[in-house]
């Protein structure tokens, strides 16, 4: 019998997978029990039945027809597939290799093996688009956990980026809205640190799609400590900056721009209408992934009921 010696990179992406079936979906199936239609839910809806008007029924299932008729108001009653498909738009531009506990690439990394093993254990499919300088891969949705391997030894097998241009996340989202034909579950996993106008194609890609923003952040990007002399690089254009922490108005001065780009953020992801979950460098997986459980049930519950948001009201929640 011959033995096929595993590449070093597979080998570590089975490993972190293992790792993380062991310490984070194992705890996540004992805190998640029944949340897990809710944290995943299908799109096909297949006509079920029709039934009276009761109160606090959504007047926009009346089945207009059948109420003519009958002269009695009557709504119609689906069941919903729960069968999901997802995509994972990863930006691993150079600010995503930037972290003071973890890099941000890391986080990226085992939020997306959670993730994309939680859905797969279910039978559903995942795929992926990954944005370096430009849409360069793209992972067509499959099931399985050879599946999810594939997609962590090739996010693991990308080598950091030097000296690249800055990131258009409009461009990115753009690609994905043609590569994506069909309504999906769609998270967009990024630092948000772009050239300005993606507010509008991730609103065009939220029409069409259910989005979740994962928003990767470093504590040293929101507020800088006294550090001394310092050299600082812009890891999208390789410009470099020596600065005096020490000097406290440099550091109000560095926490103001932060704070408003935050607010820049927060407002971006409004126009869009994008449900958001902020994810640290020092987070904890679990909860984080309990955070987005959260999200989406009160999310669920705002819009009123089980059927999916084009058959819904808009609703707009985000976490912070």
């Amino acid at each position: 019998m011959r033995v096929f010696q595993q590449r070093p990179r597979t080998a570590v992406a089975e490993n972190i997978l293992r790792r993380l079936e062991w310490t984070v979906i194992r705890r996540l199936d004992g805190l998640l029990h029944g949340d897990y239609q809710t944290l995943f839910r299908g799109f096909g809806l297949d006509l079920a039945d029709l039934r009276e008007y009761q109160y606090h029924d959504d007047v926009r299932y009346i089945d207009w027809n059948v109420t003519a008729r009958l002269q009695t108001p009557y709504v119609r009653v689906y069941n919903e597939d729960r069968e999901v498909t997802a995509w994972f738009l990863l930006d691993l531009s150079s600010s995503v290799d930037f972290g003071s506990h973890v890099k941000k690439r890391s986080v990226s990394t085992e939020f997306v093996a959670a993730v994309a093993r939680l859905l797969t254990r279910h039978g559903n499919r995942v795929g992926a688009l990954f944005y370096g300088n430009s849409v360069d891969t793209v992972i067509p949705a499959r099931s399985g956990r050879r599946h999810v391997l594939d997609i962590l030894y090739r996010m693991l097998s990308r080598p950091e980026l030097s000296g690249s241009t800055a990131t258009n996340l409009r461009d990115f989202l753009q690609t994905a809205f043609r590569v994506m034909p069909r309504r999906s579950l769609v998270f967009v996993v990024s630092d948000f640190i772009s050239t300005p106008g993606w507010a509008e194609p991730l609103a065009h890609l939220a029409q069409r799609h259910e989005i979740v923003a994962v928003r990767l952040y470093d504590p040293l990007e929101m507020d800088l400590p006294d550090l001394g002399l310092v050299v600082m690089q812009d890891a999208e254009t390789g410009e470099q900056l020596f600065v005096d922490t020490h000097d406290r108005a440099f550091r109000k001065r560095f926490a103001a721009a932060a704070e408003r780009r935050e607010k820049e953020l927060r407002s971006a992801f409004r126009q869009a209408g994008v449900d958001v979950l902020e994810l640290s460098t020092n987070d904890d997986l679990v909860d984080a992934i309990l955070r987005f459980a959260d999200l989406r049930k009160r999310r669920s519950q705002l819009a009123g009921g089980s059927l999916p948001k084009h058959l819904r009201g808009t609703y707009d929640v985000s976490m912070a």
